[in-house]
């Protein structure tokens, strides 16, 4: 009796183990497939395909990022940083030499690169020092005897100015504004003071005079007399105009036209040293106080200092201050990390800013630096960061393929599973339909629609139109197929028992029937989801989908479609392309897997 009821048992017990993978020898295969539901089926052939398993990773590592991605990178879309235009991709921006740490007299930050000297006057380059094919700041360094022993560097924006020992002033970079090209009559002046601006150079004299030359016609510079010149103390260069200090502490324009930092309070008192951002001054007081004016924003919210301001600097679009106590304040925009002054800043002696790039100087003779390090994949052609945009234009790249498929697989099994179960006329009419719409070109057919009605729409509602359009036009296919499944469901035993029972007939297509094909239209849609990205990364690319500055992987090749860029900027067209590429193809295998673990046979066809 205990041996018949153990044999009683030792089926539903071998059943459990069965469905529950804890037997340990192996299982015929026929009985296996036997006891195997399809589901489990499916699933045990698709992750027996190394191929699509490895596709379904890559794809699953590139959503989590591109959906993750912008809450630490977001986008601004209207960015702009003429500073910042198609610089290639690396984070050595502020990787400061070796000879020059805990040697450092003098460092000066430029657009993309940083220039310092050592206490014997030797000058180091560092950062994005290649301006074009033939000029690199950090290769065209002139000799050290040309040099001689430099006291002082400006980096501007395509050129460097140092001035030695002797009072001459060197300049190198790029020339075509005649910005590195040192008047004759310079070498009669007694130099206390360059600048660097926006290819233009300037230089003050120890009887207080101004003198420039470059790109005149850019830059606003009107210096006269009448403004102080003769008797200027300092002068601080903000982006293509200059602002001044007399040897009276007064603060000064030296520029024509009227602008944000033109207007100078009148009740300032006596100046004793100034900073300058692109469209903002900074001014340290007589009495130790602060005072600002320019363009409003976070610039003009200054912070309040423990102790006593020792100096002050500025870069792009913020302002640092050093105080007595060898505190650091910085404040102003932060889109690039500029003002994320580190907490191993303490004890600071000397502070140098500008551009995007901070360098403290400690006691100990330290560098700490923090700011723009670089870009990861290189910036485009309006100084925006590559990375952010790949990240921000490929959520939405994603965003819109999958809503399209979800429309176009609504559209599809509503349709197919309609027109293959009732049959009759409305399989004739429903077909005829389907005929129609795949007749139609698609892409020509997708461009028109977006032309003509996206124009009078907003940008969301262009977007949202963009997912209606593609998702209408690319439903005939899987139609068809939904309607093949279901003319071959119809006739089986499930569905007459259904009907003998009086069940509702779009609940016998629905509930009943459409389950059963569930996962031919999940390879299906699966395979159109790819179809969908390309198709919208083709419209972006043609200007007929989403429209710049908002990005997707398409609009951003619309920008790469002329041979400089595709030789010398390659970094604007390649990573986009790549991981378009990369994303397609890995749901196409994907795809591919799942057809062939729904069907196994199909390998043997």
């Amino acid at each position: 009796m205990q041996k018949e009821k153990n044999n009683g048992k030792k089926p539903s017990f071998s059943l459990m183990k069965r469905l529950f993978g804890s037997r340990k020898e192996e299982l015929d295969v026929m009985q296996e497939e036997a006891i195997q539901s399809p589901l489990r089926t499916i699933v045990k052939n698709f992750v027996g395909n190394k191929l699509s398993i490895g596709g379904l990773i890559v794809f699953l590592v590139i959503f989590l990022v591109v959906l993750i991605g912008p809450l630490f990178y977001p986008i601004q879309l209207s960015e702009k940083e003429e500073t910042q235009i198609n610089v290639a991709p690396g984070m050595d921006m502020m990787k400061i030499p070796k000879g020059l740490e805990g040697n450092v007299r003098m460092i000066s930050a430029g657009s993309t690169f940083s220039v310092g000297v050592d206490n014997n006057g030797k000058v180091y380059v560092w950062g994005h020092t290649k301006i074009s094919n033939k000029i690199d700041i950090k290769k065209d360094i002139p000799s050290k005897k040309e040099l001689g022993e430099v006291v002082a560097v400006s980096a501007g924006f395509d050129h460097v100015m140092a001035l030695n020992a002797d009072g001459e002033i060197i300049c190198w970079g790029s020339n075509r504004m005649s910005q590195t090209k040192v008047p004759s009559g310079m070498k009669r002046k007694k130099i206390k003071q360059i600048a660097a601006g926006y290819q233009v150079s300037y230089a003050l004299t120890e009887g207080g005079e101004i003198l420039y030359w470059g790109n005149e016609n850019l830059n606003d510079i009107r210096v006269t007399r009448k403004k102080g010149n003769g008797k200027i103390d300092k002068i601080s260069v903000a982006n293509t105009t200059l602002m001044a200090v007399t040897k009276s502490g007064e603060a000064v324009h030296m520029g024509g036209q009227l602008s944000d930092i033109d207007a100078i309070p009148q009740d300032l008192g006596t100046v004793v040293d100034m900073a300058t951002t692109s469209d903002n001054a900074l001014v340290l007081l007589e009495d130790g106080s602060l005072r600002v004016w320019g363009k409003r924003g976070k610039v003009m919210d200054v912070p309040k200092i423990d102790g006593n301001v020792a100096s002050i600097a500025a870069g792009r679009n913020y302002f640092t201050v050093l105080t007595d106590k060898g505190t650091v304040y910085a404040w102003g925009e932060n889109g690039k990390h500029q003002i994320d002054v580190p907490s191993d800043a303490k004890d600071v002696k000397a502070l140098y800013s500008g551009s995007y790039q901070n360098y403290a100087i400690t006691g100990s003779g330290k560098t700490v630096t923090w700011g723009l390090k670089g870009y990861w994949l290189g910036s485009d052609e309006l100084g925006r960061d590559v990375f952010a945009r790949l990240l921000n234009g490929g959520r939405m790249t994603m965003t819109i393929g999958a809503i399209s498929v979800v429309i176009s697989t609504i559209i599809g099994i509503i349709i197919g599973g309609i027109s293959g179960f009732f049959g009759g006329w409305v399989d004739i009419v429903l077909q005829r339909i389907t005929e129609i719409v795949s007749s139609l070109p698609f892409l020509p057919m997708a461009m028109i629609l977006t032309s003509i009605i996206g124009n009078s729409l907003s940008e969301n509602a262009r977007i949202a139109l963009i997912m209606m359009v593609l998702g209408v036009l690319s439903w005939p296919s899987l139609a068809r197929l939904v309607r093949a499944q279901v003319l071959a469901e119809r006739e089986k035993e499930f569905v007459t028992a259904a009907n003998a029972m009086g069940v509702k007939r779009s609940a016998i297509v629905f509930k009943h029937i459409i389950p059963n094909v569930i996962s031919v239209i999940i390879v299906s849609a699966t395979l159109d989801f790819a179809s969908c990205m390309l198709t919208e990364s083709s419209l972006s690319f043609l200007g007929f989908g989403v429209k710049l500055p908002r990005p997707t992987w398409g609009n951003m090749l619309n920008g790469c479609v002329n041979s400089v860029v595709i030789r010398n900027y390659w970094w604007r067209w390649v990573f986009p392309a790549v991981m378009l590429s990369i994303c397609v193809i890995c749901i196409n295998m994907v795809g591919d897997g799942l057809r062939d673990a729904i069907d196994p046979k199909s390998n043997e066809r």
